[in-house]
C-alpha cells in the first residue's frame, strides 16, 4: 500500500487469509477485511464452537446448557482457554452432545485477537461485504487462476526470493502479452465490422438516391 501510494478501504481475501492475525493487522490499518467462507470441519460433538456464547463482560463461556466456562489460561500463541466445572458436566444431561472427554470437562479456545475476526466475518454477510469479495473473484482471482493453470504457479520451479520472484515475473509478463494480443485483435475486429457496416450504409444511401 505504501509502495504504490494505495488508499485501500477494502480487500477481498480468500479463505485461508482469514487468521485472528490478519484480521487484527487489517483493522489497525483500518482497512475492512472480507474474507471468503470455508466451511469448518464438524468434530465428533454435536456441540461446537459456534452453539457457546461468549459473554466479554465476565469473561467466560456460556455452554448450552446455561453453565459456564471460566477462563483458565493463554498458550504460547495467543489462544485463551476456558474450561467448565467438572462436577457440572458430570451430571448434565447434554454432555454427551458436547464432549467425549474421560475427564468430562469442556475446554472452548479464544485468540487474543478473536474480536477482530468476528467483525470481519459480520462484514462478510453484509450487502456491502458480498460486493466487494465478488470484485475479487471477478478481478484477481481469475489472474491467478491463469497463472496456476497455464504458467507453472502451482509450484516454485527455483530456489530463494529472487529466483522464484523472477519466475512470477516472467509469468505476469506472458499474461500481459496474452492480454494485448487480445486487444489487438479486438480492435481489428471492430474496425473491420465498422467499416463494413459503413459500406453497407453508403451503398443503400446511394441505391436510394439513385431511384429518388
Amino acid at each position: 500500500m505504501e509502495r504504490f501510494s494505495l488508499d485501500t478501504v477494502a480487500v477481498g481475501v480468500d479463505a485461508g487469509y482469514f487468521t485472528s492475525a490478519v484480521c487484527h493487522l487489517t483493522q489497525e490499518m483500518g482497512v475492512a477485511l472480507v474474507p471468503g467462507y470455508r466451511r469448518p470441519h464438524k468434530g465428533q460433538n454435536d456441540y461446537q464452537k459456534k452453539h457457546f456464547r461468549y459473554d466479554p463482560a465476565q469473561e467466560l463461556y456460556i455452554c448450552p446448557a446455561g453453565s459456564e466456562l471460566s477462563y483458565g489460561t493463554t498458550d504460547r500463541n495467543g489462544y485463551r482457554h476456558y474450561r467448565s466445572d467438572k462436577a457440572v458436566c458430570a451430571g448434565c444431561p447434554e454432555r454427551s452432545k458436547c464432549t467425549k472427554n474421560r475427564q468430562m470437562q469442556k475446554t472452548i479456545t479464544r485468540h487474543v485477537w478473536e474480536e477482530a475476526k468476528e467483525k470481519a466475518n459480520a462484514l462478510r454477510l453484509t450487502k456491502w461485504g458480498k460486493k466487494v469479495y465478488a470484485r475479487r473473484k471477478e478481478t484477481v482471482e481469475r489472474s491467478f487462476a491463469d497463472a496456476k493453470q497455464h504458467h507453472g504457479h502451482r509450484y516454485a520451479r527455483f530456489r530463494g526470493l529472487m529466483k522464484v520472484q523472477m519466475q512470477c515475473l516472467l509469468a505476469a509478463t506472458a499474461q500481459n502479452m496474452k492480454k494485448m494480443a487480445l486487444l489487438a485483435h479486438l480492435c481489428w475486429f471492430f474496425s473491420m465490422t465498422g467499416a463494413l457496416i459503413r459500406g453497407y450504409v453508403a451503398r443503400r444511401l446511394l441505391l436510394k438516391a439513385l431511384a429518388g
